[in-house]
């Protein structure tokens, strides 16, 4: 293509309309659909490049458990497209024996009830999280992975930008209504971030692999952080829920729960490693 577009004949508006193209290709994000041989977690995943971003937030901006802001240097990483489905999950209960989550829509078993296929699982623990995403041989993001597939490297608020929250960008600030509470996984693309991750604020909020600690940030090592060494009962959560404020769904919004923490407004999705990578804790 070089030596085309150096031919003598060539005009300079072709050069530059051939430049645009090559520069629309190299931004548009990254879905590698799943090779249906190899998957067993049907669902197309976004690949993160390698390099920095902004993670949390200046002094007196948000909350103090996002500061200080830096600079946080990652690895390439792919992540779930979107939340993981009760389609999903129960195909995973149902081929392992793993116990199903309880059903936040009425009585009976969840796989009773009709037309949630597609809604985000919710009333899964950590541990349940954590046990999906090992039987897909994938793995429960860290924090600052999950941050930075959210928000992009130009450090924006929300994953569309900073313009305010609306019903068209996220399913937030909601009172509970069964069936209809929770919306369809990618069903409100005005909330996509800049890789086209989907449904990462509002919607569920999503268990990701780190411990959580207030002050973590304040000594967070600048390369692939994968959150305290110490041990505890509490792991962190991030995107808010259907029911969240708006202040809960930014990017850098901190949550968290123990290790049994079984609610109607929290999911997961799982991420995988690249490149011989192997970061599990």
């Amino acid at each position: 293509m070089t030596q085309g577009l150096m031919r003598r004949g060539t005009s300079w508006s072709t050069t530059v309309a051939m430049m645009a193209l090559a520069s629309t290709v190299a931004i548009a994000p990254v879905v590698a659909a799943p090779t249906a041989q190899k998957e067993l977690d049907q669902v197309p995943m976004v690949t993160i490049p390698a390099g920095a971003f902004l993670m949390g937030n200046p002094e007196h901006k948000g909350r103090a458990d996002e500061w200080p802001q830096r600079s946080v240097y990652l690895d390439e990483f792919a992540i779930d497209q979107v939340e993981v489905t009760n389609e999903r999950y129960l195909s995973f209960v149902a081929t392992t024996g793993h116990r199903s989550p309880p059903n936040p829509y009425g009585t009976g078993p969840l796989s009773s009830v009709k037309g949630i296929d597609q809604l985000p699982v919710v009333q899964t623990t950590w541990y349940d999280a954590k046990a999906y995403c090992s039987w897909a041989k994938k793995r429960l993001p860290t924090e600052a992975e999950w941050e930075k597939a959210a928000r992009g490297t130009d450090g924006r608020l929300f994953p569309w930008g900073h313009e305010p929250a609306t019903s068209k960008r996220a399913n937030f600030d909601r009172e509970w209504d069964e069936e209809n509470t929770l919306h369809p996984v990618g069903s409100l693309p005005g909330g996509d971030s800049p890789y086209g991750v989907k449904d990462m604020s509002g919607n569920a909020r999503e268990w990701v692999q780190d411990w959580y600690d207030p002050e973590y940030y304040q000594h967070a090592p600048d390369r692939n952080p994968q959150g305290p060494d110490r041990k505890g009962v509490v792991r962190s959560i991030r995107g808010g829920s259907w029911h969240s404020p708006t202040s809960d769904i930014t990017t850098t919004a901190r949550g968290r729960g123990g290790f049994a923490l079984q609610t109607h407004g929290t999911g997961f999705r799982c991420a995988r490693s690249l490149e011989g990578q192997a970061q599990q804790k």
